[in-house]
This record gives C-alpha cells, structure tokens and sequence, in this order.
C-alpha cells in the first residue's frame, strides 16, 4: 500500500522472488490510469522483451482492468479504458517500437535485465512533455543499473523506495523459505530472496573475473599509448546490435579504450564512427560469418564493403571459429590481463551480466548462453580474446629455431675451425 499510495515522480521497488511485482505493477498503472488519466494519457508496462510482458502481464492487465474496459487489442497488447486512456505492454529488446509516444507513467519490471541505454536513449524521453512519472522494479541481479537506481533513490528527494526482502515481507511462508534455503547456495538465497545486490550473479560466464578486475582497480581512465597499435573487434549484428571493442596491447597487458554498439546502421555509418575516433588501426578483427556474400550488398561479403572504408583488406582479418564454449574459455583466460577504461561501461555491464540459459525444467543451468542485449558485446569481446590468443601464437618462434646471439671472435674461430676440417 505505501506503494500505491506514493506521491513521488521516480520510484524504486526493490522485492524477492514471487512477492507479486508483476500484479502490484498491472494494478498501480490501471488505478492511476483510471484516476489521472484522460483520453489522450498512455501507460506502459515494460518488461526486458516483449515475449515476456505477453507471457506475464497480459492475462493480469485484462483480468484486472475488465471492469473498467473499453477496447483491447490483442495484437498491440493495449487496453483502452473507459476514460479513454490507454496502457500498452512492451519490451525493451524493442525499445524503437516506443520511439514517437508520450507516456503519463511507466513501469520498468526487471530493469536491470535491460540494456542500460534504454532508459536514457528512448524511454526518459517518452516522458517530458506529459512530465510523467516512472517505476523501476525488479529483484537484485548483481550492481548493475538498477543497482545504480537503488542507490540514488536512498538519497536523492523525489524517489520513493520500497525494499521488501522476504524475512520483512512475510508474504511467503517460514517453512518455503527454509526449502527454499536448504536448496538454494547462500548467494542464491541471498539475491532471490533477501533483496542482495551483493551476491554473484547466477549462471554468470565471467562475473568472478568481473569482479576481481573491479576490485584490482583495474577498471579506470586508461592512458592512450600512442606508440602501440589499435586493433578493434567486432560482433556484426544484421537485425540487432553490432559491437565493437577498441584495444591495444602493451606491455603484456590488454588495455581496452572504448566500446561502441548501434542497431540497425549501414556498413558506412559504422566505419564512418571507427574512422572518427582518430586512431591509427593495425587490425580489425570480425567473425567468420563476415565472408558471407548477400544479394542485397551487390553479391559483396561485409569484409569486402569494410575494406573499401577501413583501408583495404591488409587491415581486416577474420577471426577463426573455434566453438561458443572455448571461445568463453579464451575469454577467462585473457580477462586477468585486460585493463578497461570507464567509458566502456555498457560493454562492461554486459561481460558482467553474460550468462547461462537456465532450464525450466531441470532447474539447472545450461552451458548455452543466453540470448539477450548482453550476447553481441560478448561475442565482440570473444573475438577479441581468440584473436589475441591467435596473434600471441603466430608470434611464437618455432621449436628448434630459437634465435642466439655470437660475438665476432666466436664466429672467426667457428669459420676457421670448420675452414680446417674442409681442408
């Protein structure tokens, strides 16, 4: 109830595992859109993708505001109400689909399952001109976003906070939540149930790393060197994001300076933003599926049109396709090594939140990635890591042709020792 009956604009509604989000949310916007509203206000629900708002949500939002409805479009996923306004359902993995709308109030369920951009991109806009309010709600999931929003709704005014761990809630039952603990690792319990931001992130490829090069200070302002070459890698995205890191190698140490990712960009504009950083590139290494050839591109693969962009061919390699798994093994093996700079801290948030599918029905993880706004920035940085692995092996002098050093006395006597036994 303070939850419903808030004042502030910006909120922050942090609750375990099965407190009832998802209803509490459905039910905030349909009594605020009944109340507020009038028949040019519009609502969203919005969840990390569209699939899972339809799956969640839609049978909420009709059941509860049946009484008060006047249309509903199945197809739009949206409600009319009898005042006229609307509430529409959405997913982040489709942030355009929001582009051009005015929205009076938002709900963002699981924000930190969103791709950090969003929010400032395309969502905070939406808002301006009807000033209206926003909601961002989820379960703890390591100290990502919605971390960051956690922590300024302590101590910004105009935030309300509601954190409800299951030990304060009593919305679940003592004897699930002591199951729930004998099944559970603490760091699971933890973050489900007890609202941690603190515990690792489940099914992370790369968190422990993550957070030793947090810890390790080694995320930080980089130094540019201007005397050691700039290489890039790429992930190309056809439908969705392509990914690009900037790194150089000094010293034995991967030092990484940038990241950049667009959706839905030409090859032009995309080498129009590498050619604009100023850097003078050694390598852009991209993945095998660059040599592919479309009818669309004149019969041309994607290494072919960069070339004409990026200085030719001698500056493009294609990274060799060695497999998901060790492709994530290579990637473990380098992150030890790898400094990053500040300005990277999509990429970096998605390496953090990089993680395993978890099977529904096995209750476990699987070894197969899962597939969200965090898979292309990966798979950028694994072409980075198999091409740095490449690279160091290529520079490895053969077994048996190591090179010695001889002064001149030792090459005379050498000459005129094997000059005698030739006469």
């Amino acid at each position: 109830m303070p939850f419903h009956n808030r004042n502030e604009r910006w909120s922050c509604l942090v609750a375990h595992r099965r407190a009832g989000k998802t209803v509490a949310a459905i039910n905030d916007l349909i009594k605020r859109a009944i109340t507020e509203g009038n028949r040019s206000a519009q609502y969203a629900y919005i969840a990390p993708f569209r699939s899972q708002a339809k799956r969640v949500a839609w049978d909420y939002l009709k059941f509860y505001a049946a009484p008060v409805t006047k249309a509903t479009n199945e197809s739009d996923l949206s409600v009319e109400l009898v005042n006229g306004a609307k509430i529409m359902l959405f997913g982040s993995d489709n942030a355009d689909a929001m582009r051009g709308l005015g929205f009076n109030g938002v709900y963002l369920d699981e924000y930190g399952d969103f791709k950090p951009s969003v929010w400032g991109n395309v969502i905070r806009p939406t808002l301006s001109d009807r000033l209206g309010w926003a909601v961002f709600g989820g379960t703890p999931k390591g100290k990502n976003q919605f971390h960051d929003i956690y922590k300024v709704s302590q101590v910004v005014p105009d935030w309300f906070l509601l954190r409800l761990p299951a030990s304060i809630s009593k919305l679940l039952p003592d004897s699930e939540l002591e199951a729930a603990r004998s099944q559970l690792s603490q760091d699971q319990y933890d973050q489900e149930y007890e609202c941690s931001f603190d515990a690792a992130i489940l099914g992370a490829f790369y968190g422990q790393e993550m957070r030793q090069a947090q810890d390790a200070g080694r995320i930080c302002e980089l130094p540019f060197e201007p005397e050691s070459p700039v290489y890039t890698a790429w992930d190309l995205g056809y439908r969705d994001d392509t990914a690009i890191w900037w790194y150089q190698v000094v010293r034995g140490e991967i030092r990484v300076m940038d990241y950049y990712a667009v959706s839905g960009a030409s090859i032009e504009e995309i080498a129009s933003v590498v050619n604009s950083k100023g850097y003078r590139y050694t390598k852009h290494y991209l993945p095998h599926d660059a040599r592919a050839k479309t009818l669309a591109s004149g019969g041309k693969s994607i290494v072919e049109q960069l070339a004409s962009h990026l200085g030719g061919l001698s500056k493009l390699a294609i990274v060799p396709e060695i497999g998901i798994q060790d492709g994530i093994q290579a990637v473990r093996m380098i992150l030890p090594i790898c400094w990053f700079d500040t300005s990277c801290d999509e990429g970096l948030e998605a390496l953090r939140q990089y993680q395993r599918e978890y099977d529904e029905d096995k209750k476990t993880f699987r070894q197969t990635p899962r597939h969200d706004w965090c898979s292309h920035p990966a798979d950028a940085f694994r072409m980075l890591a198999v091409a740095y692995r490449q690279e160091a092996k290529d520079q490895t002098p053969p077994k048996g042709k190591t090179l010695q050093t001889i002064t001149l006395d030792e090459l005379w006597d050498y000459e005129m020792q094997h000059k005698e036994e030739r006469i």
